[in-house]
């Protein structure tokens, strides 16, 4: 449900000519509303402005140099007034104001800049563009209708950057068509490289092509510019409001800031402390980019520390996986640490926090300090002297108090608003051995404890960790506080959500330890190494997480949909192309001589030069081919490009072939076997061009392999919302295909390598493969299938 306050904002976006789409995206960045907002009042069009305007103001919000804010009211001006009226005089006027920043604003120099006053005519734009033409004319010429417009189109900007692009546009379709005349059907041969060949409205194409894409804001260049220096950690990091004394402003004194400062060299040091309790998910990557790339971008180091202060669900397995994901995903920790590194400085820290008065032995039930917690009554001991709390946390050292009899918690403020400062417990008696400390021990310390303590002693200049931690700042800065510690800077982002999936701990570990899923690992799952095996790589989910950045707009759902696309991106540059049939229907070439086979040049890339023998590989061609099964129907149509009785189709890479009969089972409708005639002399121009394999010799079958098709794991987008969330798991999310035919290529194949399989998705080599049968994963299908929706 829309508040009332976002309401009114998505009706002053709409008014300025946004669609609404765009609005709403726009919503969910509280950057981007603040700023928009401003700018809208700034421009006093809050009655609503001409579309081009809105759009013009909207990338002011977006695109803004920071360094030049002071003459942002200007710059609307002249928009409003249409003085700058096309995208592209506003990049230039960008351009001057950021070189200007903060200094006086030459308005003469500024307008000569972008273009102010300049007026273009019609006869301008054709003089260019006859000028274009004639020293481009013998590659027109020979590019025909296959000429990049665009091009051309740059070439006419340069001589007139302020024309107007629709009229460019206009003056170069004709100037083509008066060149090249007619199209002719070999300007149709390659649509693939032709897409503006179909018919397109002269104003939308001229649009796309106005302009190269926005410059991109400081913060989409460097994510990491929001986040201010070391030495600037002397400011108020938040107000804590108590109940029965003053607000406290937690900020670093000047003397704790230079002994921290000396100590790091100014340098950034950041921490990643995931809990060793599992594998680690998507959210984690996002987690990743910020720690490390923090780190990195400002030349410093990053923490990889173990946060296992729980030894009863710690494993070495978890350790292990997360040391060894960390470094797939390009990350190098500065060190590897664990909070069970501190235990002692903790328990000495704790030991003076009961001595300064701030911490007390409690023997409270978990129910009875539940039920006190909801009434915000005091525990019965939590004014006990100091000197009998030191010897019963002392006694709870020693192993002397029975487990679950006695806590050690901080002396908050049980009156709080703030429900994190209900005197939360900072240890607790666990007869149970650490996977890393060993038996030392049996009081442990909490998150809540530990946490902000370890980060003062590593000198963390920034702890960022996502939203659902920022009610526990006062208790960090609280703690921190009362110890005299350093204090590190804290901010806090959005939570990464990704549609049809869940990435809780608890029901990641429910759904392999109830065996839904395979294992940590099933390429179902959003863990990473589970998209690992899947077959995604490192730099495609950092492409995902960086895109979506570093923001605070929490309860945000980003469609898997996202995460695909740049899977797709890089796979399209890195995967070569092959053949493989899932579901092989037998297709005989009664008119090919039999025995006869014959090895035909295939493309690994779709652009490959004809000189390059590396961008090509042999598929053999022979009398038997399969063909898949869902490309072949008995009835014709209009709209179907497959084959069909007495219809012809090109085999990719091969001949034309045309159906000549058609073998069916005893039932009359299975179809088991399809005859054909091929076309050597290629004169036959079918518009369906399918995939095949063909017998690598008479009477072999060819290659076969495993193929698994991997779906989304749920049908819903929010699974986690729903009370029967195993309920919703897709059926179809694991479809395994045990004899697929593959062309020889892919015969000596390895783990991880991945392929396009043309016009069926990309596939990497799985760990089940062996040496008698390889096993592919689908990592994702060609184009999205689904609605497009979400974010």
């Amino acid at each position: 449900m829309v508040k009332e306050e976002d309401s009114k904002t998505l009706e002053l976006f709409l008014k300025i000519g946004l669609d609404e789409k765009t609005a709403k995206n726009t919503l969910a960045n509280n950057k981007v509303t603040t700023n928009l907002t401003a700018v809208i009042h700034e421009a006093a069009v809050t009655d609503g402005c001409d579309r081009t305007v809105g759009n013009l103001i909207y990338t002011v919000a977006t695109k803004f140099p920071a360094n030049a804010l002071n003459h942002r009211p200007t710059l609307l001006q002249y928009i409003v007034s249409t003085k700058i009226k096309t995208p592209a005089q506003l990049e230039a006027a960008f351009t001057f104001l950021a070189a200007t920043a903060s200094g006086n604003l030459n308005t003469q120099e500024f307008d000569e800049a972008c273009g102010v006053g300049v007026e273009v005519t019609k006869d301008d734009i054709e003089r260019a563009v006859s000028e274009v033409f004639e020293e481009k004319k013998a590659n027109i010429l020979e590019q025909r209708y296959r000429t990049n417009v665009g091009e051309l189109f740059a070439h006419v900007r340069k001589k007139l950057p302020w024309a107007d692009p629709k009229v460019v546009k206009e003056v170069i379709d004709v100037e083509l068509y008066k060149l090249l005349g007619e199209r002719t059907a070999a300007d149709n041969e390659k649509p693939v490289k032709k897409k503006k060949e179909k018919p397109v409205k002269v104003e939308d194409k001229a649009k796309i092509e106005e302009t190269p894409a926005p410059k991109p804001s400081e913060e989409e260049l460097n994510p990491y510019s929001i986040f201010p220096s070391p030495e600037e950690n002397y400011k108020v990091h938040t107000e804590i409001y108590f109940s029965d004394r003053p607000v406290l402003r937690a900020c670093n004194s000047k003397e704790l800031l230079e002994k921290h400062l000396k100590v790091t060299g100014q340098k950034v040091l950041t921490r990643f402390p995931p809990e060793p309790n599992g594998y680690l998910h998507i959210g984690h990557a996002k987690a990743m980019f910020v720690d490390f790339g923090l780190a990195k971008e400002r030349g410093g180091g990053c923490y990889l520390r173990f946060d296992d202060t729980n030894p009863e669900a710690e494993k070495k397995e978890y350790i292990d996986h997360i040391k060894e994901i960390v470094g797939w995903m390009g990350w190098e920790p500065y060190k590897i640490t664990h909070t069970s590194d501190y235990f002692q400085d903790l328990y000495e820290l704790a030991v003076e926090l009961i001595r300064r008065g701030h911490a007390y032995v409690d023997h409270q039930t978990p129910e009875e300090v539940k039920e006190y917690r909801e009434r915000k009554m005091n525990s019965p001991w939590r004014d006990r002297p100091i000197e009998e709390s030191l010897r019963l946390f002392d006694e709870m050292k020693k192993g002397m108090i029975n487990e679950g009899k006695a806590t050690l918690r901080m002396k908050q403020d049980m009156q709080s608003d703030n429900f994190n400062m209900y005197d939360l417990i900072a240890y607790r008696i666990k007869f149970t051995p650490h996977p890393h400390a060993g038996d030392k021990w049996c009081i442990y310390p909490s998150y809540d404890y530990a946490h902000c303590i370890v980060d003062s002693l590593e000198n963390i200049t920034h702890s960022l960790c996502t939203l659902e931690f920022e009610t526990r700042r006062a208790s960090y800065y609280w703690l921190l506080d009362a110890l005299g510690l350093y204090q590190p800077f804290v901010w806090e982002y959005s939570r990464l959500n990704v549609s049809n999936t869940v990435m809780s701990k608890r029901k990641l570990n429910r759904l392999v330890t109830e065996k839904w899923v395979d294992s940590w690992d099933d390429p179902r799952l959003m863990t990473l190494a589970g998209l690992r095996r899947r077959g995604v790589t490192s730099t495609a989910i950092n492409a995902f997480v960086r895109g979506i950045g570093i923001t605070r707009s929490d309860c945000s759902m980003i469609h898997l949909s996202r995460l695909e696309y740049h899977i797709r991106e890089e796979l399209n540059k890195t995967a070569p192309r092959t053949m493989v049939v899932l579901n092989p229907l037998k297709v005989v070439i009664t008119n090919l001589e039999a025995g006869l086979v014959t090895d035909l040049d295939a493309k690994k890339w779709p652009e490959a030069p004809a000189n390059d023998a590396s961008s090509f590989y042999k598929v053999p061609f022979s009398r038997v081919v399969y063909i898949e099964r869902t490309d072949f129907r008995l009835k014709d149509s209009k709209d179907y490009f497959g084959l069909a009785p007495g219809k012809c189709v090109l085999l990719r890479y091969a001949y034309p072939i045309k159906c000549t009969d058609v073998i069916l089972a005893d039932d009359k409708e299975t179809v088991l076997e399809i005859r054909a005639e091929y076309d050597p002399s290629k004169t036959t121009k079918p518009k369906g061009v399918l995939h095949w394999v063909a017998e690598p010799s008479p009477g072999v079958d060819p290659l076969k392999v495993e193929v698994r098709l991997f779906d989304r794991l749920f049908l819903s987008e929010n699974p986690a919302e729903l009370e029967d969330w195993l309920g919703d798991l897709n059926p179809e999310s694991k479809v395994v295909i045990q004899n697929a035919y593959a062309v020889p290529l892919v015969r000596t194949a390895a783990l991880g390598d991945r392929f396009q399989f043309e016009r069926l998705g990309y596939f990497a080599v799985d760990q089940d493969s062996t040496s008698e049968k390889l096993v592919f994963n689908r990592t994702v299908t060609l184009r999205d299938s689904y609605a497009k929706g979400g974010k």
